[in-house]
């Protein structure tokens, strides 16, 4: 007789509480604790014979240096910008989750993806939300190749092993993640214990069987993902689809990866035939005006394992209220306030009575710090209602005392500056190039006030 288990657990951080409470001690969020229910003891017995450990069966102890250290075999998905989010692209035996909100083009991109890899490797996609006549309509919308790609429609995860086992995919495409539901668990499909184990036991099969596993996540309205934070911890790569309703471009962000690097970006573009990738993004989120306009700037940010320029935009204007207000779209609010309390202590500029509004054009989200001068820059230039020249780039980070610190891979930020047309750089000096670039003019500046004296002066 199967004996159920009853936990509480947070979906935030994942800790363990014998009873509910409000808060969790852990992470100190709000209404995060919700009841878990499980199946232990022999009851589960089929399940924990078929797949004895995380990983399959039981291995071997070995020493460090017995492991093998063969560079495992990836397989490319056809998108270059996908195969650089992945880590240069698929490994067998991974796990791989997808989440973006509805409408960002989840689906869309996997189902490109799998329809090209189908033609040399066996793919199953398996969709729960919709039917097979609805996927199919859209395969035909985009104009994918489908006669190698097998489809089934399930959400019992016991059903869709049966079935993985008879056909051995070397791809399995789960749609999504959040309708699949194990029969011992008691609760509702997309329940916090419903995707906790549905992952796990997917998550097991892959890392028996060696096949990769695609799981589509969905994301809640805070824009985290749907279900307990422990689904990040089981998975290899964690990746994000990003993109606002009004925008026809889409981003590719790596949370986590255990095969290559984090936080690498690919960009997409949302097309009548789907996304296709831009391979050259700085050159989309660069789309200007024909004349310069006060309160605009273009920095070099760092995404991943390659520089993007962006433009960020600033507007400064008398507050309405008795309290100014501080929006950043695309930035760290908090670190606007900082930034500009240093300006105010060591440029000499007070906009304590100013709204200060930042946005990072395209929908670029920037979390690095190498954007602190260009943003200020942006609200000097809005401030002053004075335009900066359109061949001028600015990067470095600054602060509390003033000081303009230099950023990681300073040389290749300017590089890629001169390569769009850029003939002007505002960076700091320790960022400066030992050798001088043709036609680029390099301006180093180590303190807040030497960056503003540069900017009158151009």
């Amino acid at each position: 007789m199967a004996k159920l288990k009853t936990a509480f657990v947070c979906t935030e951080c994942g800790a363990d509480y014998s009873k509910w409470q409000g808060q969790c001690t852990a992470c100190q969020a709000w209404n995060t604790v919700s009841e878990v229910r499980g199946v232990s003891g022999p009851g589960k017995g089929a399940r924990s014979a078929r797949f004895e450990g995380y990983a399959g069966s039981l291995s071997e102890v070995k020493s460090l240096d017995e492991v093998s250290l063969a560079e495992q075999a990836r397989i490319s998905t056809g998108m270059q910008e996908f195969d650089r989010v992945l880590g240069g692209g698929l490994v067998e035996g991974s796990a791989v989750l997808m989440g973006g909100h509805p409408g960002a083009g989840k689906s869309t991109l996997l189902l490109q993806a799998v329809c090209q890899l189908a033609a040399q490797h066996s793919a199953l996609y398996v969709t729960g939300e919709e039917s097979l006549q609805q996927v199919a309509m859209r395969a035909k919308r985009l104009g994918l190749p489908t006669k190698d790609l097998k489809m089934l429609s399930e959400t019992s995860v016991e059903r869709l092993i049966q079935v993985a086992e008879i056909e051995k995919p070397r791809i399995l495409v789960i749609d999504s993640i959040q309708v699949m539901h194990v029969a011992d668990i008691e609760s509702a499909p997309g329940s916090v214990s419903q995707v906790r184990e549905s992952a796990a036991f997917l998550t097991r099969f892959a890392k028996q069987t060696g096949t990769i596993l695609l799981l589509v996540g969905h994301v809640t309205k805070d824009g985290s993902l749907a279900g307990p934070k422990v689904l990040e911890h089981m998975i290899d790569c964690s990746i994000l689809l990003e993109g606002s309703s009004d925008s026809r471009y889409r981003t590719l962000r790596g949370i986590k990866n255990r095969f290559g690097a984090v936080n690498e970006l690919g960009v997409f573009a949302m097309l009548e035939q789907g996304l296709k990738e831009v391979k050259n993004p700085s050159a989309i989120f660069l789309n200007r005006g024909e004349e310069a306009a006060p309160g605009s700037v273009v920095m070099v940010v760092w995404e991943g394992t390659r520089p993007m320029l962006v433009e960020i935009q600033a507007l400064v204007d008398m507050a309405q209220g008795s309290y100014p207000r501080r929006v950043a779209v695309g930035a760290d609010q908090n670190r606007l306030a900082m930034l500009l309390a240093v300006l105010h202590r060591h440029g000499g500029m007070h906009v304590a009575d100013q709204d200060v509004f930042v946005n990072v054009v395209a929908g670029v989200k920037v979390n690095e710090t190498s954007a602190d001068l260009a943003l200020l820059a942006a609200v000097v230039s809005s401030f002053r209602n004075r335009a900066l020249p359109q061949d001028l780039v600015i990067f470095g980070e600054v602060g509390l005392s003033g000081e303009i610190r230099p950023v990681p891979n300073g040389q290749e930020r300017i590089y890629e500056a001169a390569k769009h047309g850029f003939t002007r750089a505002l960076v700091p000096k320790a960022n400066v190039p030992r050798k001088s670039l043709d036609g680029m003019k390099v301006i180093p500046v180590t303190k807040l006030s030497d960056a503003l004296s540069a900017l009158e002066e151009l």
